[in-house]
Formats: C-alpha cells, structure tokens, sequence
C-alpha cells in the first residue's frame, strides 16, 4: 500500500489523493504535520527509492523561505538535511507517496498514471 505524505488542507494533496481514489488504489493518508518521518524513515526513502535528499524538500514553503535554506542547502551535510526533514513536516514536498521503492513528489497527474496505476 502507498503511503501518502500529505497536509489534509492542501490543494495539491487533494487533487492526487482524488486520483488515486478515483482510479481505486489504495493508500494510507498520513498528515505530516502530525507525523512527519523520521530521519530513519526519510534514509530508508532515500535507499529504496534512489531520490535525491533535495528534492524532499518544498522549496515553495514559507518555511524553506524563513530559514533561507535556499542558500544554505547546498552547504549542509546528508545528515543535516535528514534533520532538517525531520524537524517539520511542512519542509517535505507534498504529497510524497511511497511504496515498494516508487515515489512521487508533488502531483502531475501523468506521473501519478505512469508511477501508481
């Protein structure tokens, strides 16, 4: 089953959660701001999928914004960033779903189509 990171009020969460609803596959809806992973959660992402720890993060944020992280990313360590990441679910580009070693970041919809169906 896909986890799917999302934040229950956000656009974009909606409309993927939607789609995969509507083309019946299933997936556990896990609130980042209530259960953000862990830095082991974020490193076994990280393994299975073969993501780039960057692009984990929602650089749209207010968040990202106030700790000027868009400066200083490229100059923390792997560690660093998995603790960052796990400090607050509003730093996770959302919605993240997971599963046997797929992932997608955000929504487009021909990804979603491509990845989970």
């Amino acid at each position: 089953m896909i986890k799917f990171f999302q934040i229950p009020n956000c656009s974009t969460c909606k409309k993927a959660a939607q789609f995969l609803t509507d083309n019946g596959v299933s997936y556990e809806p896990i609130n980042l701001k209530e259960h953000t992973p862990t830095t082991g959660e974020f490193t076994q992402i990280i393994q299975q999928t073969g993501v780039d720890i960057d692009k984990l993060f929602n650089r749209q944020g207010t968040k990202f914004r106030e700790l000027n992280l868009k400066d200083r990313l490229a100059h923390l360590s792997h560690a660093e960033k998995l603790d960052l990441l796990a400090s607050d679910g509003m730093l996770v580009k959302r919605p993240l779903a997971v599963n046997d070693g797929k992932i997608t970041l955000g929504f487009k919809e021909a990804d979603y189509r491509d990845t989970w169906l």
